[in-house]
Formats: structure tokens, sequence, C-alpha cells
């Protein structure tokens, strides 16, 4: 009985081995690649499928849905005006490199990139803001290099925080956020880590 546990044990700890083994930075790139071609298609099909299954009129609910949004958008504009400014007068007036140099030992520490640390902190204010940084970086660095990867990445595993307070928290009336920004900003962190660490295993 002993004998056999650990022969069950052996041939299970080669396994892993030699799974380990194929897990190579090449195998997660084709597996993404892969992912997000099939990702959208199959998106849309299942909601074809559960309006289907559910009895839900698609187009309509569509068209509905377009509609409201259509009225969110005209009633955020002057909260979207408010924080576009504001972000541009925290960029022109050089508090974003003070807070850059501030955070540089810190990212250093996780491997984070020193070029990558402006789209960190821009993210939780503007997504559009942030993703003109990670565009800036893909044209100096290149899309398949590590730097590019990790902002890319990095935008698209955060939220704008305080984009979202402002604009849309504002524009539905909300005045008591309370634990809303300490609980986003601490989202925005771990998807910062995350990228960072997840990048280097499957890019190296």
């Amino acid at each position: 009985m002993t004998d056999s546990i650990v022969y069950a044990a052996g041939d299970s700890l080669a396994t892993i081995a030699q799974t380990s083994q194929e897990l190579t930075p090449s195998f997660f790139v084709t597996l993404m690649k892969n992912f997000s071609t099939w990702a959208i298609p199959a998106l849309i099909f299942l909601a074809l499928i559960l309006g289907w299954y559910k009895k839900v009129k698609v187009y309509e609910a569509f068209i509905d849905g377009a509609k409201e949004g259509f009225t969110v958008a005209i009633k955020i504009i002057p909260y979207l005006v408010a924080i576009l400014v504001a972000i541009g007068m925290f960029r022109a007036s050089g508090a974003m490199d003070g807070f850059v140099a501030l955070l540089s030992p810190l990212t250093n520490l996780i491997g984070m990139p020193a070029e990558t640390l402006p789209v960190a902190l821009m993210r939780p204010l503007s997504g559009s803001g942030a993703l003109g940084l990670v565009t800036e970086l893909m044209k100096i660095h290149g899309p398949d290099s590590f730097i590019g990867r990790v902002s890319s990445t990095m935008w698209g595993s955060t939220e704008t925080t305080f984009y979202v307070i402002a604009v849309y928290f504002g524009a539905v009336g909300v005045r008591r956020v309370r634990h809303s920004i300490a609980a986003g900003l601490v989202g925005d962190a771990v998807g910062l880590i995350a990228a960072v660490l997840i990048c280097r295993i499957v890019f190296g």
C-alpha cells in the first residue's frame, strides 16, 4: 500500500514537472492570441443565446440601452470637463514627474519599469490620458517590448477610479462615496502589481 502511494506521488510529480517545462512563454503568448481572437465573438454569441433562452428581445433591449447611454453622456459632460481640466493642470504643473521620482524606489522592488510609472499614476485619473501614455511608450519601445506589454496590461487591468467618482457618481447625485475611493485604489494597486508580475512570468 505504501509503495503504491509512493509510486503514485512520484508519477504525479513527474507529470507536474513535465507540464511546467511545457508552459514556456511562447505557450502563453500563443494561448493569449487564440483567446483574444475568439473572446469577443464568443461573448456576442453567448449574449444572443442567453437572450433567446430567456426570451428577451435582444435588438430592442440594445436600442433601449443605447438611448439610456446617450442620456447619461449628456448628463456627465460638465463633470467630464471638470476632471479633464484638473488632469491637465496636474500634468502641466509637474506634479506627475514629482510622483514618478518619489515612487521609483518602490516600483523597482517589484521590477516595474520606470517608464511605465506615469501610466500607473494616470490610469486612476483618466483612461484616455493613460492610453495616450501607453501609445507613446509603444511608439518609442515597440508594442512587443516588455515595457509595451507591461503598460498595456496595466491599462487593461485597472480602472479610472477618480474619474468614476467624479463623473458617474456626480451624474447620479451620489455625495457620500464612503469606501469607494479606498476600495477602488486598492483594486488598482493589486491590478498594477499583478500586471508586472504576470508579464514577467509570461514574457520573461
